[in-house]
């Protein structure tokens, strides 16, 4: 084990991590005693407090906003093969206790004490993100590690994401181990569905709203089901497998909704899966213009709020949009409306419904405030770890 050089924080600058966060910025370093711009990117070194005292192991990107993260409290245990080992049983522990199939976000990040790293699983096949270059540094003892604990028959890496630019890192897809079969499922609340590991959305699929998922499934039987940003159809097909007597699945990418098609074909129910190309506030208007109307929409757009500054612009947006599906409701509707933006608080959420309701001069229930799944596991100390958000909303007119 090689030694560490020590990365000295200013007085006081010790508070969040003792209280358990694992990020260190860049003003919190006394860059005087220990310069940032001396570590390369994605070097590890000992954290110490302003009075030299060891707090732990963290990797270091000078060029990142967050400048270091804690992978260890303990000063002599570095990220290695061993601790990587130790950190991903610890983590699929946790996921076969939850479920009894091996779909799953295997590694959530912070949340699993691997900064910078995701991983999810299609049975044999992992999809893994380096998302920091310090994880992007341990791709050779991390793929190791994935041998010794889960032996996957195939590892993509989907190295793609926006976090990897702030990093300084290059984009990357690409299969580091065996070869994917030609087509990779996964089951979801007893749904089958081919996800898009290579060439889809994130990692090609989204494991964090399976719960959310499971509750809408308990109320679409015989209803005419609206499934705006559909993606592949994860709410979709779910509502179809679980007896909606129609689905409309409508989505910006032609290609999400070919394999829309398939996966309703997949579990035989290409008859009550329709698909439509557009963008979904325009769709949304065709169809009121239409006179359409449905029992349940469904809203899980992308992150409208993607940095704080867009907070404003992004609340107009989700209010906008849960005023328009209001529309599309009849007497007595249920609307699943759902945000992956992490800067939007919950209650503004609500906010956003109540007002949509009062737009349209309805009332609105909250039946249903849901989640990320128990395999997107919340760091109790990092609100970021916390960010999906749905709601299931009855919607009716006295």
């Amino acid at each position: 084990m090689t030694a560490l050089r020590s990365l000295r924080l200013k007085k006081n600058a010790d508070r969040r991590l003792k209280a358990g966060h694992l990020w260190l910025y860049s003003n919190e370093i006394d860059i005087q005693a220990t310069p940032l711009k001396d570590f390369a990117p994605g070097e590890q070194a000992q954290v110490e407090a302003a009075n030299g005292k060891a707090l732990g192991v963290a990797y270091v990107n000078a060029h990142s906003l967050i400048c270091a993260r804690l992978v260890s409290r303990d000063p002599a245990m570095q990220l290695d093969r061993s601790l990587l080992v130790h950190r991903l049983n610890q983590a699929l522990a946790l996921r076969q206790r939850m479920f009894d199939k091996p779909f799953y976000r295997l590694v959530h990040g912070e949340g699993d004490l691997l900064p910078g790293l995701i991983i999810d699983r299609f049975g044999d096949v992992l999809v893994v993100q380096l998302n920091t270059a310090g994880m992007e540094a341990q791709l050779e003892p991390l793929l190791d590690a994935l041998d010794k604990v889960v032996s996957p028959s195939a590892v993509v890496l989907r190295n793609d994401t926006s976090g990897r630019r702030q990093e300084g890192l290059e984009s990357q897809i690409e299969v580091v181990k065996g070869t994917l079969p030609e087509a990779v499922e996964l089951e979801e609340n007893g749904v089958r569905f081919v996800a898009p590991v290579l060439d889809g959305q994130k990692t090609g699929w989204f494991y964090d709203h399976r719960v959310n998922r499971a509750w809408l499934n308990q109320h679409v039987a015989g209803k005419r089901v609206l499934d705006l940003f559909s993606y592949v159809g994860g709410w979709g097909v779910q509502a179809a497998a679980s007896g909606a007597s129609e689905v409309l699945c409508v989505d910006a990418s032609a290609p999400a909704l070919e394999r829309v098609a398939d996966n309703a074909a997949l579990n035989g129910l290409h008859e009550q899966v329709a698909v439509g190309e557009g963008d979904a506030f325009e769709a949304m208007a065709a169809l009121k213009a239409d006179g359409e109307q449905f029992d349940v929409v469904i809203l899980d757009p992308p992150a409208f709020i993607k940095k704080r500054k867009d907070t404003t612009a992004g609340e107009r947006a989700y209010g906008k949009l849960n005023r328009e599906a209001m529309r599309l409701l009849g007497r007595d509707g249920l609307l699943l409306s759902a945000s992956c933006s992490m800067h939007l608080a919950p209650e503004r959420l609500v906010d956003s419904v109540r007002g949509a309701a009062r737009h349209q001069d309805r009332h609105a229930q909250i039946l249903f405030q849901g989640h990320q799944g128990p395999d997107h596991p919340v760091h109790p100390a990092i609100p970021e770890t916390s960010y999906l958000k749905a709601l299931g909303v009855r919607v009716f007119r006295d």
